[in-house]
């Protein structure tokens, strides 16, 4: 099966059924496919070849969802980029991965004439809008570009041209569908190259942990093109559910207000949209009688959060997940009915993956030994692109090495300590600075925290808390470091404490610690 096959079976069994709903428009399921068959054939006609690549760089909308079914019922392979990247970082992931074609909307074409002096690979440039290019004047920005930039076409001009033609596509389960660029928290982006068999695995995987089904509607406050957005796309297309689009996450009560209009079924954040609805939203004076479920990864939630959530929202299933952008998304869950017994917990593995926490050699850990995550399973990216030394770091005999050190108990249940690039070595101790933001976040005055290790000539690293409050007042580094003193050992206190306005993330919401590093305290 491919990921398009989604799209094209839901459209056969839920013609008229709302596949999106964004802003005042509605688009069902059979539109969306016919229009993406028509696409697909008029990126043909542009001379798109089976297995190019092919950039989107657009913000979540139905012209995304668009593009991307319609690129791969081209056979090509879809690179979804952050609309909000400059242009030396989309530039660098085009050149990365020899895109021929770029997607964007008229947001991001004022940043294309410093990307288009320097991707020669591209041939096309197709821009999305609701109307055309030349009513507010984007037309003029288009004659400008540098010379010998590549052709402009309009969405609708193409669509235009080729309603009614068909595009074959030959692709098959073991070919890319999509090279998903990791957010780049702790080093460069690197190309996970992902097959249509590894995004279809993990798709069904998480269809049937979470009980989906064509009545499920998910509130969309993610990108799509984070692999965890990513995820929320396929797998409802897959049972024919629906996606309701929100708006900017800046304003989370309206899109409380769109979950409760719409009877939205699922909800689906990273640590900080869960920060943001306890402590910046109207939450509490809500309730949600169609929410079925929660779900929460990209980081871990703190255990005061996650209770906190279980309280407000009563009758509403939480499930923590772990995974990873090289594993098509999704690794780990905990069941919801674990959720207060096994706290702290990432879960058992999803169907279909099998996980063993192993050591330094390789050979497996005992129960509550600590060592690091190794997955096995077909949602396992085929490696990174044009990088076969990085590819064989972490792809090995015994499966993928995730880079993130955990224990297993004896139920089987895992419990993640830290990554191993942000574990402290300070004055001979190894320190993972999730214990101490858990520890910190017990404050009910803290709204978020990252802890790093700083270089220090007498221990090697000190540590330094980032942290962000509630209100500033009546909090300060000592409230910080005494919190940490009645619950940690004396050598995981923070040394210093420095105060933000707001962490550095990406626009997905996971915090960039290799800023703040950087960071003057």
């Amino acid at each position: 099966m491919l990921v398009s096959d989604f799209l094209s079976d839901s459209a056969i069994r839920f013609p008229e059924k709302d596949f999106l709903v964004w802003r005042d428009r509605r688009i069902t399921y059979g539109s969306m496919s016919r229009t993406a068959d028509d696409l697909a054939a008029g990126l043909v006609d542009e001379g798109l070849v089976a297995g190019e690549r092919v950039g989107l760089c657009m913000s979540n909308s139905p012209e995304y969802v668009l593009a991307y079914f319609g690129v791969m019922k081209a056979g090509a392979v879809v690179v979804p980029v952050s609309e909000q990247s400059t242009a030396r970082g989309l530039a660098g992931i085009l050149n990365n991965c020899q895109a021929s074609m770029l997607f964007v909307d008229q947001v991001v074409l004022q940043t294309l004439p410093d990307v288009l002096s320097s991707t020669p690979s591209l041939r096309r440039v197709i821009v999305a809008a609701k109307g055309d290019i030349g009513e507010d004047g984007d037309e003029e920005r288009i004659r400008e570009l540098p010379p010998g930039s590549p052709a402009f076409r309009t969405l609708g001009q193409i669509l235009t041209e080729s309603k009614g033609k068909v595009a074959p596509c030959s692709a098959q389960e073991q070919d890319l569908a999509m090279i998903c660029y990791t957010s780049g928290t702790t080093g460069s982006p690197k190309g996970v190259m992902l097959t249509h068999r590894n995004l279809v695995a993990n798709a069904e995987s998480i269809v049937k942990y979470l009980r989906l089904t064509s009545d499920d509607r998910m509130m969309v406050v993610l990108p799509f093109y984070y692999s965890y957005g990513n995820s929320l796309l396929t797998t409802h297309a897959k049972v024919g559910g629906t996606l309701d689009i929100g708006r900017n996450f800046i304003y989370p009560n309206m899109v409380l207000d769109l979950m409760l209009r719409e009877g939205v079924t699922g909800f689906a954040g990273v640590p900080s949209t869960f920060a943001i609805l306890l402590n910046r939203s109207a939450i509490r004076k809500y309730a949600f009688p169609m929410l079925r479920y929660l779900t929460q990864a990209g980081g871990a939630m703190s255990p005061r959060s996650a209770e906190e959530l279980h309280r407000i929202l009563p009758g509403t299933d939480i499930f923590i997940m772990y995974g990873q952008t090289e594993a098509s998304a999704r690794l780990t869950y905990l069941a919801p009915a674990d959720f207060r017994r096994k706290a702290g917990s990432i879960g058992k593995p999803i169907p279909g993956v099998q996980i063993t926490i192993r050591r330094e050699d390789s050979t497996p850990c005992v129960p509550r030994e600590v060592g690091e995550i190794v997955a096995e399973g077909d949602n396992v990216m085929k490696g990174y692109w044009g990088d076969v030394e990085g590819t064989s770091r972490v792809l090995r005999s015994d499966g993928l090495h995730t880079g993130d050190m955990a224990w297993m108990d004896e139920e089987g249940y895992i419990y993640i300590v830290g990554r191993q690039s942000e574990f402290i070595k300070s004055g001979g101790h190894r320190i993972g600075a999730k214990e101490i933001e858990e520890a910190i976040l017990e404050l009910p005055t803290v709204h978020e925290v990252a802890v790093v290790g700083e270089e220090d000539e007498i221990l090697g690293e000190s540590i330094t808390a980032y942290v962000v409050a509630k209100e500033r007042s009546g909090i300060d580094p000592h409230a910080i470091q005494r919190c940490c003193r009645d619950r940690l050992p004396v050598y995981m206190v923070p040394r210093k404490v420095v105060f933000m306005d707001e962490l550095p993330k990406t626009i997905s919401g996971k915090i960039r610690k290799n800023e703040l590093r950087r960071v003057e305290g």
